[in-house]
């Protein structure tokens, strides 16, 4: 189970910190609250602001980080169950995890959908070059002309449709759960915690201790949380730290140290490849759009020029007589 600290030092910020939060950093947007740029019935009156976060936080700027490839790894060993996350970067898939293996809570940039009549579906290249080519300010279908939405879970909007049939049928199953980078406030995903077996160890790595019970709670049976600090504890362990140093560590311990640099390795490698490759694209295409651009001015000061040659010679007779007797 993982949230926005697996992400931070890739350079997305999560959303609760104080002063480096998403939600701290949003006043230029003017919104009623910072949670409206992730409020359904906000976006479908003023899409705006959303879009132009979008171009900040879009998929394909970002490097996954340890933490991503310590998954991969986990996913390779034939040891991953299943990755749920609340991230909507994914990073996770650009890390090499496969599509079956993930449960996106909360959605992602990875496909969108017309809000419109006619609900069609559009890929991620799409519209990233409604947003970075285009630059188009809101982003509408091209059959309805309704709004074009990534398949982002907005407050108000139901969860993925795979979510709760996955929730379902794996967590029974679970013999280890590890829990990476989240707050565990946001609900339903925070109660996935208590959804495992009561014997399945719970690993939480992060800045600092979360999802632990409410003592009220636990009296009206309410909801188990972590248990960190009880005497009765004998399963939940917290270890505090960033997230990548928690998957080095644990790498290390594992014997898997060198497996996972040689994945950080080569899978930052391609990343920038295909970065530098795209940079050069985009390059000629920009060079192409100018060559072109200097053609047709080219030509249309030729064209002007020749209407000027050709008046001189549609002049009438007497007109030409005056001028060679001048």
């Amino acid at each position: 189970m993982t949230g926005a600290g697996i992400s931070t030092s890739a350079g997305i910020p999560d959303f609760r910190s104080p002063s480096s939060g998403l939600y701290d950093n949003l006043q230029k947007y003017n919104l009623p609250t910072p949670q409206s740029m992730f409020e359904i019935g906000f976006f479908m009156s003023n899409p705006e602001p959303f879009y132009t976060l979008a171009r900040e936080l879009y998929p394909g700027k970002f490097k996954p980080t340890p933490c991503h490839y310590f998954m991969q790894l986990l996913s390779k060993k034939g040891l991953l169950l299943r990755h749920f996350t609340q991230n909507i970067d994914t990073l996770d898939r650009m890390a090499g995890l496969p599509g079956h293996k993930i449960v996106e809570a909360h959605g992602s940039f990875h496909v969108s959908h017309c809000l419109g009549d006619c609900k069609r579906e559009y890929s991620e290249q799409w519209m990233k070059d409604k947003i970075f080519e285009e630059q188009v300010e809101v982003v509408r279908c091209e059959d309805c002309g309704g709004l074009v939405k990534p398949d982002i879970v907005f407050f108000g909007e139901a969860m993925p449709d795979d979510f709760h049939p996955r929730v379902k049928e794996d967590l029974p199953k679970c013999d280890l759960a590890i829990i990476m980078g989240t707050s565990l406030v946001v609900q339903p995903f925070a109660s996935l915690i208590d959804r495992v077996p009561r014997e399945c160890p719970r690993l939480l790595i992060n800045m600092e201790k979360s999802g632990q019970a409410d003592p009220f709670m636990q009296m009206l049976g309410l909801g188990r949380g972590m248990d960190f600090d009880s005497e009765d504890n004998y399963r939940d362990v917290a270890w505090i730290g960033t997230c990548d140093d928690g998957c080095f560590e644990l790498a290390k311990l594992l014997g898997w140290k060198d497996e996972l640099d040689t994945l950080i390795k080569n899978g930052h490698g391609e990343f920038d490849a295909k970065k530098q490759e795209a940079a050069q694209a985009s390059q000629t295409k920009d060079s192409t759009k100018e060559t072109q651009a200097e053609k047709q001015e080219a030509g249309s000061q030729g064209s002007s020029a020749g209407s000027e040659d050709n008046s001189d010679k549609g002049h009438p007779p007497d007109i030409e007589e005056t001028k060679k007797e001048e």
